[in-house]
């Protein structure tokens, strides 16, 4: 090499930092991808994605690739460095070359570069994989072998190397994607679907109408209470039973009585005509699964039954869509018909709403696994009925019986927490 001239030593070097910086940063831009964003644009036929998920198939084979021309190029250009060296300096510039040549490789063959492609995988990996694809048939024997090698002491130790490249997401994981999309997803959609994800959490209990809440017909009353019910009810589906919600007859809709109305047919022998057969749900079912089964049945109405087949409440399609949806209403406070504010800021609220309907509506974190009602959260958190005036604190919320009837609390007043004051006026 005494014959080369310095020049060309030094473009040789130069050319073989610039080698080593592309292999540092497509080796981290590769690794670095969105493999969900990745799949997407292989599926969109986006040439470099469509290279690059090839080669990502086979991480051992790509990564054998990167680091024998890595070595190759940083090995080389030591030895270039040392010439270099040993031609300006001497015994000593062997030293200096390579106290030099690290510093270099370091800050732009490695750091500098790899940072780079962290910062902006795709621009890098994408070009790349139009360098790695033929380079990899080219060199495939010698890195068939070095992947054969790396992956039998892989095994040695114990590890498995296959199924790692794409793991699954799993639901909370899920919902920490969602909630960092930022302005990717809007909040609305965003929270229609976190609320599918909530499904599988919540059981029909959580979101039924109780029983002592169900507005039905009851045949065994008189005929003009079963008129007034029907002309003045806000629902188009009914339950119909007699004397008794256990003993149900089946589901009215209204719409198939309007004809008997409209000509003065409608009596007890017609109404119970018109009925469907009633539709039973289980408790404990979850949300997801009742949508599904209201789905394959034609449903929008079930009545929830527990293990000796008594109806414990009623739940609807529409209560279950609001799970996902929200509210089909705009102000917080009135979407709960059991919740009154005051002047003061705290809330009257009556015993028997549902603790779900009361964090959604009013942004709480009441506690809800276990009783369903305020009444019941109260009296499983005293183990007694307590007497007005009794004050108490549950999960934060400072919490004042105000009234008391048949051993239950009828009505209470909630001081929210400061933090939940500030979010519900700041919205």
């Amino acid at each position: 090499m005494d014959e080369i001239p310095l020049s060309v030593l030094f473009t040789t070097l130069f050319i073989l930092i610039a080698f080593s910086a592309f292999f540092s940063s497509s080796e981290t831009a590769m690794m670095s991808l969105n493999r969900y964003r990745l799949k997407h644009l292989t599926k969109a036929k986006h040439p470099g994605a469509v290279r690059a998920s090839a080669l990502l198939d086979r991480p051992d084979r790509l990564i054998g690739l990167i680091l024998l021309g890595n070595n190759f190029v940083n090995i080389l250009a030591s030895a270039v460095a040392t010439v270099i060296g040993l031609r300006l300096y001497g015994e000593a510039g062997i030293a200096i070359a390579t106290g030099i040549l690290t510093l270099i490789i370091l800050i732009f063959g490695e750091v500098t570069p790899k940072t780079l492609a962290a910062l902006h995988p795709e621009r890098i990996a994408y070009p790349s994989a139009f360098i790695y694809t033929p380079l990899l048939k080219i060199f495939y024997p010698l890195v068939w072998a070095i992947s054969g090698m790396a992956n039998g002491l892989i095994r040695a130790l114990g590890v498995r190397s296959e199924g790692t490249a794409m793991q699954q997401l799993s639901r909370d994981e899920l919902r920490t994607v969602l909630n960092e999309a930022g302005a990717l997803i809007s909040s609305s959609h965003q929270q229609m679907l976190l609320g599918i994800l909530d499904l599988e959490r919540a059981t029909v209990e959580d979101i039924m109408v109780p029983r002592q809440d169900i507005v039905g017909l009851d045949l065994g009353e008189d005929w003009e209470t079963i008129r007034t019910t029907i002309a003045n009810t806000q629902h188009t589906r009914l339950p119909v039973y007699r004397d008794d919600v256990n003993n149900i007859v089946g589901i009215l809709h209204l719409r198939n009585i309007a004809h008997l109305i409209s000509t003065g047919e409608l009596n007890r022998e017609s109404l119970e005509k018109a009925t469907r057969e009633p539709y039973y749900v289980p408790e404990g079912t979850p949300l997801h699964s009742q949508l599904l089964s209201f789905q394959k049945e034609k449903r929008r109405i079930g009545l929830v039954v527990d293990e000796y087949g008594e109806v414990n409440g009623l739940v609807t399609l529409e209560d279950i869509l609001e799970e996902i949806v929200g509210e089909f209403t705009t102000d917080a406070a009135s979407a709960i018909a059991d919740v009154h504010p005051q002047k003061d800021g705290t809330f009257l609220v009556s015993g028997s709403a549902a603790l779900r309907d009361l964090n959604r509506a009013m942004h709480w974190k009441l506690p809800i696994k276990g009783p369903k009602t305020l009444n019941g959260l109260i009296l499983e958190h005293l183990e007694a009925i307590p007497e007005p005036g009794t004050s108490l604190l549950i999960a934060g919320y400072p919490i004042e019986i105000m009234q008391t009837a048949e051993n239950a609390v009828k009505m209470a007043r909630i001081q929210p927490r400061l933090k939940d004051w500030d979010k519900r006026t700041k919205r």
